[in-house]
């Protein structure tokens, strides 16, 4: 079920968009629906103990410990109820915060929004019950970008820009330090597996450094001193984006890893003074700026990072009662918090400002909005009987009585005190400054044209504050729920939850922080806090701007001492290190003994020749096109060698891939002189000779070397009876490809989109994407000065392709013509001939797509670009993506059946005349990537060919004919 609800999710985010368009801001009801339903299977299969739960695993590529495991557990449960609740409440939420659709303040990225926020809350359920720590990662990247996307909603602002790529920088960068911790764990214990790294902690030097780089992810995304201050700057976004991401989901994932690594690894080096330093820092440093700002919406945002920093050392403590202060702080948070950013949405739509000093008197006005703010600040601030009182009575409670942190047990316990006063403060002073009448006998002009918010803005917010209010009256039904985690953890006194627990020194703190943090609010004058203009702790944003402008210089200064925008000297670099390095390692390290064979028949020989002549010439010819047809003589002769060596395959992929590169030279060379100037070539020719000579005697002996130290038989010796029982092909070449080492192959290809994408973008200036020209193009084209037309077709003349009517007769050859027209349905028979026989015969999609892109070069060659279009006419882009989405979905297909990523089958059947047939599903695969391979080719004859020979007639036509003036 938990797939299925991961399943919703997606589904959800792809209808989104279409939803908003047709029903417009009332389509979030049936999209909080999904998180809502998700909700109900959650409390349904609500883990009844510790060692319960519930899990699903689907095998994606085991051999990489990749599977996608997913484990329902207590913790998870719990985590769960925050992102899909208050995910659901967000979303109805949405439908009033949004202008409606058709008024003139339309938002017209609304359709994106909704389909990100249905994503992101699919992100976080998939974060929060990911058993592989790698899947986990993939999920904790996703809320990452979302994150990013959302934030930047209003990307028109330079400020929503700075904020979003503030977060995603610094997220990132701390998501990367996890994925190296998460990878030293895993290599530590032979597993990824979250539940089986807690239960049996891998110990080492590896494993503690392991575990800090995954602290380093958490405190980034729980914005932790000193990697705090993206998430102020985060307010920039939509409101609902602060109240769910910022307040409830996403900054909670932090904690929630470390309270999940925390029954495993809290006794490992380094890990509790990193989390108790850093996390009091924080709390008492946003708590500082909390109660200095008059941004409700920024006040908010130091007050949650302050909160943060008080829960990432309450769950990272690894005790019983610390855990069970944690999750009781988190669970108030989450409900307090994501109601008063609800309450500040609401007070921006309806008096059109967040500015504390600009409100008075709105209390009066909006007296259920005001019962409402009232109630979740009380709950933040620890007033009875809230939530927020239990979990603060937990907290004081748990410092007070831990024996793990000996002499700084006190210390902790007051800065525990200090914070939860800042918390008052700012509690008070989010109340009194919105909602207050400040000494007025009118409302502010703000609060005078207000705009009365309706039953629905209201009720999601007036829905979590009752929850603070039921959550502290039934905080024995809470510690229940809470406790099946928290007694997983060592170290506990048996501490429970409860609205009242007697007079103790828990209940006396707690009435001291609440009078101590009024009085100093309601004394802030006399004190003279608000003269307080400046801070004195300094400000992380002014170091995340110098951090970056160093990393702009560094970076422009190594690019000026590394690409000197020579291409000689950056191609003699890179050969001159192929030289050195493996070199000096060789003649440094340990060497076995060599035995070189020359050649075993002296066709070899013969072949070696003509390659070394090949190359010879290459060096000296002055005639680019010489050198071309020389350096594909090298090709050629390589090709020869595979053949002889019994690699049919190799030099079948090998001879078309130098034919279509031969094509592709010829193209460009159109735009260049026909001969190097003499100077040029001299230019450092002795240099440029020693690093050739170096280079080749370098890959020589270090082959010779590298085949002489195999000490076994090679995998290759048992490939052939793989392919044949495992990928059911006796192409062993081909069923490498596409089954055995298909996820190299869908890498290459997707290299290759990415290839033809970038050179396109380098030719086409304004429209990437497109098709070559066709007749029907040429009949509409007006001539005018600079743009090139078609040529008229000769009349009485015959024409054996159709383009070449409207080719350059300067440049028509009749032999090509007819060779062309003959010639192009063979090499078309032959290249589906190479798709379909190459699981078992010498060919493959690799093979055929190069075929077939040699018959659409040739058509362009013979009748020029109208020809390529009358040939196909089909934009590129489009036979790419069918391509990639092909593979894809064979990558993805096999999983829908039960099998792992990939994996390939027999399909038999009979047909009439045909028989028995037999077709592999890997079949598909191959079928894609040749698509992919011919959709690459014709992209590159359409801007390498098509495109230039446009701009070369654009010169020609606005050149000015001799003797005219």
């Amino acid at each position: 079920m938990m797939l299925a609800i991961l399943l919703a999710h997606i589904v959800g985010t792809a209808v989104a968009p279409a939803m908003v368009r047709r029903w417009g801001r009332a389509a979030f009801y049936p999209l909080g629906a999904i998180p809502l339903v998700s909700l109900g299977w959650v409390v349904a299969n609500w883990p009844s103990g510790p060692a319960v739960d519930h899990r699903a695993t689907v095998s994606w590529v085991p051999g990489l410990s990749m599977d996608i495991a997913l484990r329902f557990d207590a913790l998870s449960a719990i985590m769960c109820v925050l992102a899909l609740g208050i995910g659901a409440l967000i979303l109805f939420y949405c439908a009033a915060y949004f202008r409606p659709v058709g008024s003139h303040t339309d938002d017209p990225r609304l359709p994106s929004f909704a389909a990100k926020m249905v994503g992101f809350a699919g992100a976080m359920f998939g974060l929060m019950v990911a058993d592989n720590a790698l899947v986990l990662y993939v999920f904790w990247e996703m809320t990452t970008v979302l994150s990013f996307l959302l934030v930047g909603h209003y990307a028109e602002r330079a400020v929503n820009r700075r904020a979003a790529t503030q977060a995603l920088l610094v997220t990132t960068a701390g998501g990367l330090a996890m994925l190296v911790g998460i990878i030293c764990l895993g290599n530590a214990a032979g597993t990824y597996l979250l539940s089986e790294l807690v239960a049996h902690p891998p110990t080492g030097t590896a494993v503690t450094a392991g575990v800090l780089l995954i602290l380093v992810g958490a405190l980034s995304k729980s914005a932790i001193v000193p990697l705090h201050f993206w998430l102020p700057g985060a307010m920039a976004a939509p409101t609902p984006v602060s109240a769910y991401l910022h307040a409830a989901a996403m900054v909670k994932a932090g904690i929630y890893l470390v309270a999940r690594l925390a029954p495993g690894y809290a006794e490992s080096p380094g890990w509790r003074p990193t989390l108790v330093i850093l996390g009091l820092s924080t709390a008492l440093l946003a708590g500082w700026r909390a109660i200095r700002e008059y941004d409700l919406k920024l006040l908010l945002a130091y007050s949650t990072v302050s909160q943060l920093g008080l829960m990432i050392v309450l769950v990272g403590v690894g005790t019983g009662d610390f855990m069970l202060a944690g999750l009781t702080a988190m669970c108030a948070h989450a409900a307090a918090k994501a109601t008063l950013f609800m309450v500040v949405g609401i007070i921006d739509h309806s008096t059109g400002t967040r500015d504390l000093r600009e409100l008075a008197g709105l209390g009066r006005r909006c007296p259920g909005l005001f019962l409402i703010a009232a109630a979740a600040a009380a709950s933040m601030a620890g007033v009875p009987p809230f939530v927020g009182f239990v979990a603060k009575e937990t907290i004081f409670g748990a410092e007070a009585q831990s024996p793990v942190l000996g002499w700084a047990g006190p210390y902790v316990l007051a800065a525990g005190v200090v914070a939860s006063m800042f918390t008052v403060i700012y509690s008070v002073r989010f109340v009194w400054g919105g909602f207050a009448r400040k000494g007025q006998l009118t409302p502010s002009a703000a609060v005078a044209d207000l705009h009365r918010p309706g039953v629905a803005f209201l009720a999601p917010p007036a829905l979590l504050a009752a929850a603070s209010l039921a959550m502290g009256l039934g905080a024995l039904t809470l510690d229940t729920v809470l406790s099946t985690y928290a007694d997983t953890m060592p170290g506990g006194t048996g501490y429970h939850l409860a609205l009242w627990h007697g007079v103790g020194l828990p209940v006396v703190l707690s009435a001291l922080v609440l009078v101590a943090g009024t009085s100093v609010f309601a004394a802030r004058d006399l004190l003279g806090l608000s003269r307080l203009r400046r801070l004195p702790v300094g400000k992380a944003d002014r170091i995340y701007d110098e951090a970056l402008r160093l990393l702009d210089v560094a970076a422009v200064r190594l690019t000026r001492i590394t690409q000197r925008g020579s291409l000689p000297l950056n191609q003699g670099v890179i050969f001159t290190t192929l030289v050195v390095l493996p070199l000096s390692a060789l003649a440094l390290g340990a060497r076995d003994h060599v035995d070189v064979r020359l050649w075993d028949t002296p066709l070899q020989l013969m072949v070696a020749v003509l390659v070394v002549a090949g190359g010879i010439g290459a060096t000296m010819t002055r005639n680019r096109l010489s050198t071309v047809l020389m350096v594909g003589v090298t090709g050629y002769g390589c090709a020869a060698a595979f053949a002889f060596h019994g690699a049919p395959d190799l030099a079948l992929t090998q001879l078309l891939v130098e034919t279509v590169t031969l094509v592709i030279f010829v193209l460009v060379l159109r735009t260049l002189p026909a001969e190097a100037e003499r100077p040029t070539m001299a230019l450092n020719r002795l240099p440029r000779i020693l690093v050739a000579v170096a280079s080749g005697f370098a890959v020589a002996v270090l082959g010779a070397f590298a085949m002489a130290a195999r000490t076994t038989d090679g995998v290759a010796e048992a490939l052939p009876q793989a392919a044949y029982v495992r990928g059911h092909g006796a192409n062993t070449v081909n069923v490498l490809l596409v089954d055995v080492r298909a996820w190299d192959t869908l890498g290459e290809i997707s290299v290759l989109l990415v290839a033809a994408t970038g050179v396109a973008s380098m030719v086409f200036r304004n429209r990437r994407f497109g098709r070559a020209p066709r007749i029907t193009d040429a009949g509409t084209a007006q001539r005018s000065p600079g743009v090139a037309t078609p040529y008229s077709p000769a009349i009485g003349s015959t024409t054996w392709l159709r383009g070449s009517a409207y080719h350059d007769p300067n440049q028509r050859s009749l032999v090509l013509e007819v060779a062309t027209r003959m010639i192009f349905p063979l090499i078309m028979v032959v290249s589906v001939y190479f798709l379909f026989a190459g699981h078992n015969y010498p060919g493959g999609g690799f093979a055929g797509g190069l075929a077939a892109g040699l018959g659409l070069a040739l058509r362009y060659l013979a009748g020029g670009q109208y020809e390529l279009g009358e040939t196909l006419p089909v934009d590129s882009s489009k036979i790419l993506g069918v391509g990639l989405a092909l593979v894809g979905g064979t990558a993805l297909g096999s999983l829908f059946l039960g099998a792992p990523a990939l994996s390939s089958a027999v399909l038999s059947f009979t047909l009439p005349v045909l028989g028995h047939v037999d077709v592999v599903t890997s079949l598909f695969f191959d079928l894609g990537v040749y698509l992919v391979v011919v959709g690459m080719v014709l992209d590159v004859l359409r801007s390498l060919g098509v495109r230039l020979d446009q701009e070369l007639e654009s010169q020609h036509s606005t050149r000015p004919l001799a003797g005219v003036s």
